[in-house]
């Protein structure tokens, strides 16, 4: 098995995994949303008027609207068909009236949900300088001998990693550095559970440890629940059929990258 997996599996299961990992991911629910409070206000003069395509029409503004609803993204992205589906119109305002106001602004100003605060977060953890090095804009990074790490956008990121490295995957990177004179490119991901949207996220990164030709050292920076041993199909494809596969906590990363 890799050796830096063997080492995020034995670092997950019998040292303090889960209290050193917030360090990089300090997934702390938001405080709730702010509303516009002009927008708001028309929300109340709608509701109380029983004006369903003033309400609907208002309450689709707001970021998070209050009722979990397979038709609502549609009605988001095309403000006419409200008026085109009374019967939907009166079926979603029905649900709002029998919550009330109060419960309408509960739900609408809830906190992000923690998952989608992720992913920006390793990123703040390597500006920390917890991999030993200031990250660098482009122009510094590319004139820079020494040790260094990429400070960019994803869609920079990308960009670089096509025109210096070959890297044709469909993918977006979280991390680009040079140690050692090597290129390292990578994924970083937390995951949180089994199942669904977490199985996506661990095959995206696996991909681009995958893709061909990269002039550049690939590897998955992964987190979370796929160290856990047992019969799970993460635990049991990165100590299986990825056993030689770059796959790593971020909590070794640093020393990883040090002895390349």
């Amino acid at each position: 098995m890799n050796h830096w997996t063997k080492l995020s599996i034995e670092y997950a299961n019998q040292r303090s995994y889960l209290d050193d990992l917030f360090q990089v991911y300090p997934t702390i629910p938001e405080g709730i949303r702010d509303l516009d409070g002009g927008l708001w206000k028309q929300v109340e003069k709608a509701f109380s008027k029983k004006d369903n395509i003033s309400l609907l029409e208002n309450l689709l503004k707001l970021d998070l609207f209050p009722i979990k609803d397979s038709y609502v993204a549609y009605l988001k992205r095309d403000k006419e068909s409200l008026k085109r589906n009374p019967a939907t119109a009166d079926r979603l305002c029905g649900r709002l009236y029998e919550m009330g106001l109060d419960e309408i602004f509960s739900r609408s100003s809830e906190p992000k949900e923690t998952n989608r605060q992720i992913g920006p977060l390793f990123k703040r953890w390597v500006a920390k300088k917890s991999l030993g090095v200031e990250p660098l804009k482009l122009e510094k990074f590319l004139k820079s001998k020494g040790n260094a790490v990429l400070d960019a956008s994803d869609a920079e990121m990308m960009n670089f990693a096509r025109e210096y490295l070959n890297y044709k995957h469909n993918k977006g990177l979280d991390f680009i550095g040079h140690f050692n004179g090597k290129y390292v490119i990578g994924e970083a991901k937390f995951l949180t559970d089994f199942g669904g949207h977490q199985n996506a996220q661990f095959n995206d990164a696996i991909a681009t440890i995958k893709a061909k030709n990269v002039k550049a050292i690939k590897i998955a920076i992964l987190d979370g629940v796929l160290y856990i041993k047992g019969n799970n199909k993460m635990y049991k494809d990165i100590t299986g059929r990825l056993k030689n596969e770059n796959i790593m906590s971020a909590l070794v990363l640093r020393e990883f990258l040090y002895q390349i």
